[in-house]
């Protein structure tokens, strides 16, 4: 499922239209985004939780040929679904 997919299925669960749903999904993750950047918790009740999570530098090796090199830390935004969607995906 892609934004297109999700937009057509709010649409016709709501009965609006796919450009005004479309909106929806995009403010929708667009506000995720926002709070993701500022380093706050994101909770969907009955859905999951998205944290954002420091990765370290390390060390790591070029596969091409072997050659150590330097990987630069960086911020990962991590999801972990609620017991509802763990349910749901395990029948």
């Amino acid at each position: 499922m892609n934004n297109n997919d999700l937009a057509d299925h709010v649409a016709s669960e709501t009965g609006g239209t796919k450009a005004d749903a479309r909106k929806l999904v995009d403010l929708v993750f667009a506000a995720i985004t926002e709070a993701a950047a500022k380093g706050d918790e994101i909770s969907l009740n009955g859905f999951g939780k998205f944290k954002v999570k420091d990765s370290p530098a390390r060390e790591g090796r070029n596969p091409a040929n072997g050659e150590t090199i330097q990987i630069a830390a960086s911020k990962k935004l991590a999801f972990t679904p609620a017991k509802a969607v763990k349910d749901r995906l395990n029948g």
